[in-house]
């Protein structure tokens, strides 16, 4: 996607995937951002009794978002020969075990060993913008094929992926995604506190009796 001359260079939203153990990014960056990205809000707050209006802790947020690969132009410069496979298996990896996990719970299993128990997953970071950047769990991937070339290689597809954001009320202390939502959630509160005010007065223009 080519930027119009004398303007800014967009920012591309992303997925960063990191190995639990040594952290190694691996960056799936979204080719065109999408036109809407849609975030869901299930509000955790007692109601009824002493604990009516209290919120018990941050909302469950889930992000759906649909996303545009396509391999065309890449083809016209001469690149691009597997089309855009090669995005839509690293989209797919983010949902599926590695082949190197499977194998080790394998020989685990044959070992004998009574229990096997699945090794940390890698940690999945959604990034759009330098001051939003989410840890969160893919829920839901779903690939249209529109278009292919002479091989059958996908040149065009189209993805919805839908995620669930995790907060520090499901990440370990030590976990990195642990102080990533307690920035994301300082800088909210930073951005709300510019749209705000604690004068009625200068906000609605008249004295207001609250009591």
């Amino acid at each position: 996607m080519t930027s119009l001359p004398g303007s800014s260079q967009a920012v591309r939203g992303a997925l960063v995937t990191l190995d639990s153990v040594a952290l190694v990014p691996t960056v799936i960056t979204f080719q065109y951002n999408p036109h809407t990205l849609t975030r869901s809000y299930e509000v955790r707050s007692g109601v009824g009794g002493p604990e009516s209006g209290q919120i018990t802790g941050p909302p469950n947020e889930s992000i759906q978002v649909e996303l545009v690969l396509d391999a065309n132009d890449a083809k016209e410069a001469g690149e691009g020969a597997d089309g855009v496979a090669p995005q839509l298996a690293a989209l797919v990896g983010l949902v599926t075990p590695t082949s190197a996990a499977a194998r080790s719970m394998l020989e685990l299993a044959a070992a004998g060993s009574i229990e096997v128990f699945p090794p940390p997953g890698p940690i999945t970071l959604f990034v759009w913008g330098a001051k939003r950047v989410d840890p969160v769990a893919v829920t839901e991937l779903s690939i249209s094929e529109e278009s292919h070339d002479a091989r059958l290689h996908p040149v065009l597809a189209r993805v919805s992926l839908g995620m669930r954001v995790l907060t520090y009320t499901d990440l370990a202390v030590g976990h990195p995604g642990h102080a990533l939502s307690l920035a994301g959630q300082i800088a909210r509160e930073q951005l709300a506190a510019t749209s705000t005010s604690s004068s009625l007065a200068a906000a609605l223009g008249t004295d207001v009796q609250l009591i």
